[in-house]
């Protein structure tokens, strides 16, 4: 790694603020052993003693480095496994401070340079109103998966064509079926004969259809209202909203949340 510029003495402590948070004293140890930062003990807030302890680094060597390396080190995605909100979460936090040095932290939780910002709303902006909101919504991580980089660019557009396809995708994966659109909603979950591929509830009343129907409905409308004119039209042609995003992203969420409950019916059995 080649040698960074020592961070401002503000930046620093607002940084170790949200990391500090957001980790116990214990955890913290083995941390800023990892990156080669002394540690002045417990007997200081865990965020002050953070803050000490890289700032000495800085001054000792001169260099940026060991806060880089702590900050990667406290967000590797291993250690957040079973909680993907906590880390959208926090990496979002951790980017509203790190915009003001000149660094973003990416999803795979390594910092990487960055155009510096110098007010509130840019760094607001740096770190993706619509990925903040959408892990405020809880929204399933299959949506936040299948268009994390367009997000972190606030890219309405192309966030919008690759959660849409992921719901696709997903319903492809639990059939085996090979076919898209409004053709692959009918193969999955149609009720022409007896059984459909897919149900999402046990079919038995004249509610549970309806349901299972309106849920199907629900999929060819995101297809045809969404899908097939962002695959099929140039961006600029097509804007979309950040209002409209959140909320289609929201329903594709409710979507995906169904379709991990449904039931594949085997084929045996139709």
């Amino acid at each position: 790694m080649p040698k960074l510029p020592v961070f401002d003495i503000t930046v620093l402590e607002k940084l170790c603020q949200v990391l500090g948070e957001s980790m116990t004293g214990s955890q913290m140890t083995p941390l800023l052993a990892r990156v080669g930062a002394p540690d002045p003990g417990e007997g200081l807030t865990k965020w002050r003693r953070l803050a000490q302890a890289l700032n000495d680094c800085q001054r000792q060597h001169g260099v940026g480095n060991h806060v880089i390396k702590f900050i990667n080190a406290a967000m590797e995605p291993v250690r957040f496994v079973g909680d993907l909100h906590r880390f959208e979460e926090l990496r979002g936090d951790v980017n509203r401070v790190l915009a003001f040095a000149g660094y973003t932290l990416g999803t795979d939780g390594k910092v990487r340079h960055a155009e510096m910002v110098n007010s509130l709303a840019e760094a607001e902006q740096r770190a993706g109103r619509l990925r903040s909101e959408l892990s405020r919504r809880r929204v399933h991580p299959d949506v936040l998966k299948a268009c994390r980089a367009e997000l972190l660019q606030d890219n309405y557009f192309h966030a919008v064509l690759e959660a849409t396809k992921s719901v696709a995708e997903k319903i492809r994966q639990r059939t085996g079926l090979t076919t898209d659109g409004h053709h692959l909603v009918d193969d999955a979950f149609g009720l022409s004969s007896e059984h459909p591929r897919l149900a999402f509830n046990s079919l038995q009343t004249e509610s549970e259809r309806s349901e299972h129907i309106g849920l199907m409905n629900l999929m060819k409308g995101a297809f045809s209202a969404f899908r097939n004119p962002t695959a099929h039209e140039p961006k600029d042609r097509w804007p979309i909203s950040e209002e409209d995003a959140l909320d289609l992203l929201s329903l594709l969420s409710l979507l995906h949340r169904r379709l991990d409950r449904a039931v594949v019916v085997r084929l045996g059995t139709r």
